[in-house]
């Protein structure tokens, strides 16, 4: 599977050291690296399909100061779709409103007809890439309804609608960004951690340097917006546990039997 970082803050914070210890663990996730940076509209997508760590972009990019207040980054252990650019995270879509959404995800879709049309629109192979897409659609199809009532609440439990019934039968640990909220989701026990400091939050798939990490919890949607948590979505029934048939499923993915 993947690694998820992200991070939520109201002020740009220094990133190099949690970033090179993330990055560390891309001998285990050799599969591609990618940088999404928040700040502002002007939304900057970095990202290769090599091991992190044998990277001079990235190794010059984390040699000069780096620092954000929004900000994902994941390394990835394919095992849906080939290694290649188009399949590397973070991903990016743009809805009719002209919000551009940036998605990331550690898991596997092994049950979501919802998903399949989209396997014709997309740029490369990941299920990961269908979920952006649908959840873009979802929200189009929403805006153009309600036009000038489709308010933030409501956008906010459609997405928990959505990241309800994707979750059942999948591995669904996402963090995802709307231009507004930074949307944090995990449905396997021990695969997400969060240390918080006043005005900040970072979020990363296994505890890093420095900070008090603790669980994030199971089965709901957290809503952050500049580090603090908005909204604590109901929470769903469908923890994921691996089974051997996914198991199976995986490995004839990564063979490509």
């Amino acid at each position: 599977m993947c690694e998820l970082f992200g991070v939520s803050a109201n002020r740009k914070i220094k990133l190099n050291n949690l970033l090179r210890k993330f990055f560390e663990h891309s001998v285990e996730h050799p599969n591609g690296w990618g940088l999404a940076f928040l700040d502002d509209y002007n939304i900057s997508v970095e990202r290769e399909p090599v091991r992190a760590k044998d990277s001079l972009y990235l190794r010059n990019r984390l040699t000069g100061k780096l620092e954000s207040g929004r900000l994902m980054a994941h390394i990835r252990r394919a095992t849906v779709g080939e290694i290649s650019f188009d399949n590397t995270h973070p991903f990016t879509a743009r809805d009719e409103s002209g919000r551009t959404w940036v998605l990331m995800h550690n898991g596997t879709i092994f049950d979501a007809p919802e998903l399949s049309p989209y396997q014709y629109k997309q740029h490369g192979e990941t299920d990961s890439e269908r979920i952006l897409l649908y959840i873009v659609d979802q929200i189009n199809k929403t805006f153009l309804q309600e036009l000038n009532s489709f308010d933030v609440n409501e956008r906010i439990h459609l997405l928990e609608d959505i990241v309800k019934r994707l979750s059942k039968g999948n591995k669904l640990n996402i963090m995802f960004y709307d231009g507004d909220y930074f949307y944090v989701h995990k449905n396997e026990a021990g695969s997400l951690y969060k240390s918080e400091k006043p005005g900040s939050v970072i979020f990363s798939t296994h505890p890093l340097c420095g900070g008090d990490w603790v669980e994030l919890p199971e089965n709901r949607l957290l809503v952050y917006k500049d580090g603090q948590l908005i909204h604590t979505g109901e929470r769903h029934e469908y923890t994921y546990v691996q089974s051997e048939e996914d198991l199976k499923t995986l490995y004839l993915g990564y063979a490509g039997l």
